[in-house]
């Protein structure tokens, strides 16, 4: 039978641990997670824009540079997202 810790239990070992040093609180079952891990971390979310299909002409330059510079995900999604980030930024500061 599992046995549930109450919160004086959590809060007295929340305590302790706040108590110690980092080099005495034992993390080997918890890997370290190297920074470059969360360079392309995305959050999942319940909001899925609707995409609507349309025919854009972009200069060629541009579009090569997307394709050459994009990791994941399609060149087509980081230029919606670059998009996006500026439309963000543009309506903030119009106060929007």
């Amino acid at each position: 039978m599992k046995q549930t810790m109450t919160e004086v239990e959590i809060d007295a070992q929340i305590e302790s641990l706040v108590a110690k040093r980092d080099s005495e609180i034992d993390t080997i079952d918890i890997p370290e997670v190297p920074p470059e891990n969360w360079a392309l971390a995305t959050r999942p979310g319940l909001y899925r824009p609707v995409k609507q299909p349309v025919t854009l002409r972009l200069d060629a330059d541009v579009v090569r540079w997307f394709k050459d510079h994009t990791r994941s995900g399609g060149y087509q999604t980081e230029i919606n997202r670059v998009l996006r980030h500026h439309v963000t930024h543009a309506t903030r500061a119009a106060g929007g």
